[in-house]
């Protein structure tokens, strides 16, 4: 249980590093007291990851555990190009209303509905159901609650620092720094996991596939940095034009 809880804990830290509910985070603190903001998170990711936990438990019932697996294994790699590609906050999304605490909770909730942190929530749960086993209320319990707590503790953590960020230190942090160390953890767990599950799917006298994820090794990497470059924002330069008028204006104003 203490290893599905500190697996859960770290994975959520990662993946909401840059994630639109750390940007809102961010933004509530601008605007409410940092405990407020604190609570509504709190209570929003309780629901919310419950939903998901019991969600990826189900599924354990109807689909075998090796392609639970690979989906998992694949879902982190998917969780990397996502970091990479980060997450905009819309106006919309900053919520409107008269109580902070409701306003706060309700975006929040909204947020995580198809998130990436949630869909590895339901991930994780799925995966944990697999590795303890059993039936009934307790094991339902065990399988359940550590995936929980770890990611709504995992939550808090990247929503507290996304405070902080956002109050005091935004200046002095490299935000695509810290996006690229997230999702190089995560490009890292996914390949090993794929290499687990395909190992457990095909026969054991199959070994293509090795090849393949040696090569991913250095594949990653490369279109890490392709989607990091489309997804940057194009500066667009000064046409001449407009330069030489600029420069052709400052001297008729001096000479007035």
């Amino acid at each position: 249980m203490l290893t599905a809880f500190l697996l859960a804990t770290v994975a959520v830290v990662l993946a909401e590093m840059g994630d639109k509910t750390q940007l809102l985070a961010m933004a509530f603190a601008s605007r409410y007291r940092w405990q407020t903001v604190l609570w509504a998170v709190f209570a929003a990711t309780l629901v919310n990851h419950l939903m998901a936990v019991a969600v990826g438990n189900v599924i354990t019932q109807f689909i075998p555990m090796g392609w639970i697996k690979l989906v998992a294994a694949a879902s982190f790699i998917v969780f990397a190009l996502w970091t990479i590609r980060g997450d905009t906050l819309d106006e919309e999304e900053q919520g409107q209303g008269r109580s902070p605490f409701w306003t706060v909770a309700i975006a929040f909730f909204i947020a995580e509905m198809g998130d990436k942190t949630q869909l590895m929530t339901i991930a994780l749960a799925a995966e944990e159901a697999i590795k303890t086993g059993g039936v009934g209320w307790l094991a339902k319990i065990k399988q359940i609650v550590p995936v929980w707590m770890g990611t709504t503790c995992g939550m808090m953590i990247a929503d507290a620092v996304g405070i902080v960020v956002g109050i005091v230190l935004h200046k002095h942090i490299p935000e695509k720094l810290v996006k690229w160390i997230a999702a190089g953890c995560f490009a890292g767990f996914g390949l090993l996991g794929l290499h687990d599950a395909l190992d457990q799917l095909l026969s054991k006298a199959v070994t293509l596939h090795h090849l393949f994820l040696i090569a991913g090794v250095f594949v990653m990497p490369f279109f890490m940095w392709f989607i990091a470059r489309l997804t940057q924002q194009p500066t667009f330069p000064l046409p001449a034009s407009d330069e030489k008028k600029d420069h052709s204006a400052a001297p008729r104003s001096m000479s007035r």
